[in-house]
């Protein structure tokens, strides 16, 4: 049974489920359908937090709750992979909703967005941290640590490391039968619980730095990002 998110828990006190879940791998009932991703791309963020990515890997699922998204939207967002126009790189950006964008990063990190919107309009969210649920000891053992911390799935490229996501899940789709990645439903986050900020790490023009396309669980110790930076935001 999956582990309900405990707001109260301070930082130290990190909630998670320590069973490694097998079995029924695959509940095709709970994955978000294809319309959920064919919307706005910033409804798409907001409603992607508490929302469960499962990747089977090896015939185990490796789970976690989502905390952390940005949008990226169009090629007049200056800090988006499809500011050049379609490149072979950001191809799948432009493709139908509701499947993936994979790439690599300073060629040793992979980072996961999911496709929104219409088919030819280039957007997606990245997702930018989880908070553990399933297969703790898998997601341990792959980020080389022997203890629950945010460190495993707090940022893009550790969450990937942690679930076993890389290039080989470019352009697939999140919504079919065989996926080996796809995201099932949950309870959503209350609003009352939902920060928005500048995204992290981003370059571009001024707007593309201050724009507040990204949204975070405020109370969670699964988020990326300065503490400080979190906490000014989560306030307002």
């Amino acid at each position: 049974m999956l582990h309900t998110f405990c707001y109260a828990c301070p930082a130290i006190e990190l909630c998670y489920n320590q069973n490694t879940a097998e079995g029924d791998n695959v509940n095709l009932a709970a994955r978000l359908p294809r319309e959920f991703y064919a919307r706005d791309t910033l409804d798409v963020a907001r409603d992607l937090l508490g929302k469960r990515l499962v990747r089977l890997s090896d015939g185990v699922r490796l789970a976690g709750r989502i905390t952390e998204v940005e949008a990226y939207i169009g090629e007049d967002d200056r800090a988006s992979h499809a500011s050049p126009g379609p490149t072979a790189r950001n191809a799948p950006m432009y493709g139908p909703p509701g499947y993936t964008y994979v790439y690599l990063i300073y060629g040793i990190h992979h980072c996961l967005n999911v496709v929104t919107e219409r088919e030819g309009v280039p957007a997606a969210v990245l997702i930018r941290a989880l908070e553990p649920l399933e297969g703790l000891e898998i997601i341990q053992r792959r980020r080389g640590l022997h203890y629950p911390t945010p460190n495993l799935t707090c940022g893009p490229g550790r969450l990937c490391a942690a679930l076993n996501i890389d290039r080989s899940l470019n352009a697939c789709d999140l919504c079919a039968p065989d996926a080996l990645l796809w995201i099932e439903d949950a309870a959503s986050v209350p609003e009352t619980q939902i920060a928005r900020s500048p995204r992290i790490g981003v370059r571009g023009d001024q707007a593309a730095l201050e724009v507040r396309w990204r949204f975070y669980s405020k109370h969670s110790a699964w988020v990326s990002g300065p503490r400080a930076f979190n906490q000014r935001w989560g306030t307002e």
